[in-house]
């Protein structure tokens, strides 16, 4: 049975700004020193660079990454160097991950998301910082894999369905 094809609604400003804003707060929870939580900002910043790339650019990218740096008291533009990172891949190859079905965006994304925790970790090193050890990076592959859910909720308000009502015009 083959897979029903959404129309999907154009999406709301308001919204892209919600999910952001809700990535950030899942961010500075104090979970952050725990092995394996992932970059919520990080993930959902990917997902509107691939789905929205001219709503979501590199400058919000750089701005996000500052609020992080400046949050985690880390050094001034770690965060905002992976995040624009992020976000220049991201919109480089949206038109092609767009086509890929979500399993295989999984593993078209994880290569940026695991990138995204290796700038910091590579800047911390050469910055003279005690190595954190390799379960730093295992953030970016736990993100990678919660790409599918994200995709399907961050989805979720802009899909029509897939059965229209007689008494509507659409």
């Amino acid at each position: 049975m083959p897979r029903p094809q959404y129309i999907l609604q154009p999406v709301n400003p308001y919204f892209i700004a919600f999910s952001l804003a809700a990535a950030f707060l899942l961010n500075l929870l104090p979970w952050g020193k725990l092995p394996g939580v992932p970059d919520f900002v990080a993930l959902v910043l990917l997902f509107w660079n691939i789905h929205q790339p001219r709503k979501v650019g590199m400058g919000l990218a750089f701005c996000l990454g500052l609020m992080m740096d400046v949050h985690n008291a880390s050094l001034l533009g770690e965060h905002a160097l992976a995040y624009t990172l992020l976000s220049y891949g991201a919109i480089t190859i949206h038109r092609r991950v767009l086509w890929m079905s979500l399993g295989v965006q999984l593993f078209a994304v994880m290569p940026m998301l695991v990138g995204t925790q290796v700038v910091p970790f590579v800047i911390r090193l050469l910055m003279g910082a005690s190595f954190p050890g390799w379960d730093y990076l295992l953030s970016g592959f736990v993100a990678a894999v919660l790409w599918p859910v994200a995709s399907i909720v961050l989805l979720l308000p802009q899909r029509r369905p897939v059965d229209p009502d007689d008494t509507r015009p659409i």
